[in-house]
């Protein structure tokens, strides 16, 4: 399981934010998050590595700026295209990224994920050149879906913006149809294969939205031969295995059908 996460926020060119504009920009989207420049730092809050130190409570930020495109990654570009068809497009034209993540372990990852989503989407609201984030390596999203739901940083239980960082990704299977998440091993060491031949694609993909929510919130609750669901004839059959079509571990879920 992940100890830490990073982000990376893609830009257009490559620039240095602006902690000053932020800090403003965390607290007001933010104002239940106390916010400052680090005065541990300097005295415009640039550490020593070249890094930018912003303190949220009582965890710091370092923002960094790179001048120069992230590392190719197709598969990561191919999954974002399921969703986001200029994905590919946004990838071959950045020139520089932000490298974004907590200093120190002392809060939970969900915690961790909550205060860095705020944090990035503030810099979305103050660096013009923001183009996309990768989120801990897996998931891709456009900057502007991060400025909408970064605003629900915060929120409690199920509303808060798991889609930035985990993946649900639909497929077929010999009888039927699948959702693979990606990302949802940095949470609970495995990601989530369901698959059925009765549900439509929707009610499938609600379903494991609303698990990788439910374990992201509880942890790995659920155990090997484990079964879940809304009542005795919607139960939900669980099994660890490594995916046949993946080659990683999940929690491998049928609803009795496939």
């Amino acid at each position: 399981m992940s100890t830490s996460f990073l982000a990376l926020v893609l830009l257009e060119r490559p620039v240095t934010p602006d902690m000053v504009a932020l800090a403003e920009a965390v607290r007001r989207r933010h104002p239940e998050l106390a916010t400052e420049i680090d005065v541990g730092a300097s005295d415009v809050g640039q550490g020593s590595d070249g890094g930018s130190v912003l303190r949220c409570g009582d965890q710091l930020i370092v923002v960094m700026s790179m001048p120069a495109p992230i590392p190719q990654d197709p598969g990561l570009w191919s999954r974002a295209t399921t969703a986001w068809p200029e994905a590919n497009t946004v990838a071959a034209r950045h020139r520089g990224h932000l490298l974004v993540s907590v200093v120190g372990q002392n809060q939970t990852l969900l915690s961790e994920a909550r205060l860095m989503t705020a944090v990035i989407g503030a810099l979305i609201a103050t660096v013009a050149e923001c183009r996309a984030v990768v989120w801990d390596t897996k998931v891709a999203r456009p900057a502007d879906l991060w400025l909408d739901l970064s605003r629900q940083s915060f929120a409690p239980f199920p509303d808060y913006p798991f889609p930035l960082w985990v993946d649900v990704l639909p497929f077929r299977t010999r009888t039927g149809i699948g959702a693979v998440t990606m990302g949802l091993t940095a949470f609970v060491d495995r990601e989530i294969q369901f698959e059925t031949s009765r549900l439509p694609l929707d009610a499938l993909l609600e379903r494991v939205e609303g698990l990788v929510v439910y374990l992201i919130e509880h942890g790995r609750v659920l155990k090997d031969g484990d079964t879940f669901g809304g009542d005795a004839n919607e139960r939900i059959a669980v099994r660890y295995k490594n995916s046949d079509q993946f080659g990683m571990p999940v929690f491998f879920c049928t609803d009795g059908s496939s």
